[in-house]
């Protein structure tokens, strides 16, 4: 039996392979904060004493194997750990009923603080941004799109010790269908804080983030620091909290390498017919809806199916590359639809849903307008 499209779509996919960056608004959009002069207090959670949990012991000792960490002073360290109440709570799936709304959603992130901070960004640091853009293929405003619409530049960067987030959700994930996966995916995520931590010659305790253990201005889980953060200020280190180059650069070398192709667009607006040319009714297009994060139809493919790109004076879309289609849905409202080229999927690996790729695109071309005026 064929499916109705509100279940085939794929706006907020399962956890299940989430990339290696774990972002603030993935998760938060439930509990998103405005900007704040002054730094919050550090969530604390509660003292637990970690290290006689017996799952934390076996990886105490995998640790000590695998990677040559001194058995007593992870014992040590994970004494000191705190379980963090709030963290599972934010994890667990919102209860069912409101509809999506991208309208609303997209009112969150591109707003005049948003804007106004990310022009000063762009004026502060474009030789930076041009440097990126260059080194990488990505554009400034898809950059400054994702800088701001994670942590507002900076402003927003997390208040929870990643080591208790991590800790606690590797090891008390809450009751999920996806909750082994997910235990074993924070799990990876604790390894690679006590590992960013060793090579990077710091206190793994004075890395605070997101509830999830997401890190700086791009918010970069622990993992992905390790994998695709760059050194982009050139001063032999890499700290995504103090240096805005070095999240610069990171963001577009991730970027990079999850698929964005220099000099490509990344999205077209379009209405969805139907009624084919003999009048009959059809919906062939809703078997393009839903059909994973990959653009893999042909333009002429997709026009045959009723998806008709909206006329927008020089910036019609090319025949030769691959779409897929990106349903937005409003609520009560009628649903938007655009075609998503490879560009717009490379940002779903950032954060996999169609609602975030749209407000990173929507707000750096809100801030480069504005920069214009």
């Amino acid at each position: 039996m064929k499916l109705p499209t509100h279940f085939r779509r794929i706006l907020h996919i399962s956890l299940l392979s989430i990339p290696l960056v774990f972002h603030a608004t993935a998760m938060q959009a439930k509990t998103r904060h405005k900007a704040k002069k002054t730094a919050p207090a550090v969530e604390q959670g509660e003292h637990v004493n970690f290290s006689q949990w017996k799952d934390v012991a076996e990886f105490i000792d995998q640790m000590v194997e695998k990677n040559g960490f001194d058995k007593t002073e992870l014992q040590k360290l994970f004494s000191k750990v705190h379980h963090v109440d709030s963290a599972i709570r934010l994890m667990r799936p919102a209860p069912p009923g409101r509809p999506k709304n991208w309208h609303a959603y997209r009112a969150r992130f591109v707003e005049p603080i948003r804007i106004q901070a990310g022009v000063k960004f762009w004026n502060d640091y474009a030789d930076t941004l041009q440097r990126a853009e260059d080194t990488y293929g990505v554009p400034a405003e898809i950059i400054v799109g994702i800088l701001g619409v994670e942590t507002i530049y900076g402003r927003n960067t997390g208040n929870f010790r990643v080591l208790d987030a991590v800790t606690t959700l590797a090891f008390d994930y809450p009751d999920t269908p996806n909750r082994d996966a997910r235990k074993a995916y924070f799990r990876g995520e604790v390894e690679n804080t006590l590992l960013f931590a060793r090579e990077s010659g710091i206190d793994p305790f004075s890395l605070l983030g997101s509830y999830a253990g997401a890190i700086g201005l791009p918010q970069f889980m622990p993992g992905s620091i390790r994998k695709f953060a760059v050194d982009f200020d050139g001063n032999g280190k890499i700290d995504l909290r103090n240096s805005p180059a070095d999240a610069i650069g990171s963001v577009a070398h991730y970027l990079a390498m999850h698929g964005w192709k220099r000099g490509e667009p990344a999205v077209f607006p379009v209405t969805v017919s139907t009624v084919v040319d003999n009048g009959v009714p059809a919906n062939r297009w809703e078997n393009y809806i839903g059909q994973g994060l990959e653009a893999k139809f042909s333009l002429a493919e997709l026009k045959a199916a009723g998806v008709m790109p909206n006329v927008v004076p020089n910036a019609e879309p090319p025949t030769d590359l691959l779409y897929a289609l990106v349903d937005l849905q409003n609520g009560t409202e009628a649903t938007e639809y655009w075609l998503g080229a490879a560009n717009f999927f490379a940002i779903t690996q950032y954060n996999r849903s169609y609602f975030y790729a749209m407000s990173v695109i929507d707000l750096g071309r809100a801030v480069r307008q504005a920069r214009t005026r």
